[in-house]
């Protein structure tokens, strides 16, 4: 029959023993909870960068859609704008006859031969068409403007050799 102490000392023994078996699952704990905290914070950081990228994914695919809608709609007003200004010579309010108007686009959009068609030449008209309410000229459009205003106009004929010894 063992003694008291010999029944003391199985006892310390056991309470040590369950001691380190306790410290053990306390230090096991901790690492797997440290270790569940990573991986829950780097499935967060994902999801984060995902949801980011998807983001800015769809907000540049929404300013692209917009740019290029807005590209389509004043390529469309630029081409409109030209057939017009090729056309205007042919509506019914035109007040020169629409033979003698010849349509240059750049920097002026028609040259009038006022009165050429019927062999009584008048004048010379150059006109610029705009459309919208607030389409100003342009600077280069200012420039020829004001050339033809003070009457800094000239005519001029070229003659033109061919380059095989011939002449035009």
């Amino acid at each position: 029959m063992p003694t008291g102490e010999a029944i003391r000392m199985t006892e310390w023994t056991v309470v040590a023993c369950l001691a380190v078996a306790l410290v053990c699952l306390l230090c096991k704990y901790i690492r797997l909870r440290m270790q569940m905290e990573r991986r829950a914070w780097e499935v967060f950081e994902e999801w984060r960068e995902s949801e980011i990228e998807s983001e800015v994914e769809s907000r540049l695919h929404e300013s692209e859609r917009g740019i290029r809608e807005d590209a389509i709609k004043k390529s469309e007003a630029v081409i409109r704008g030209r057939v017009t200004e090729t056309l205007i010579p042919f509506f019914p309010d035109f007040k020169y006859n629409s033979k003698d108007a010849r349509f240059l686009g750049t920097p002026v959009d028609l040259v009038v031969f006022d009165g050429l068609s019927e062999g009584r030449m008048k004048r010379v008209v150059f006109i610029e068409i705009k459309s919208g309410k607030n389409a100003g000229l342009s600077t280069r459009e200012r420039m020829v403007r004001d050339c033809i205003r003070s009457r800094r106009v000239g005519y001029e004929v070229i003659h033109h050799r061919d380059r095989q010894g011939g002449e035009d």
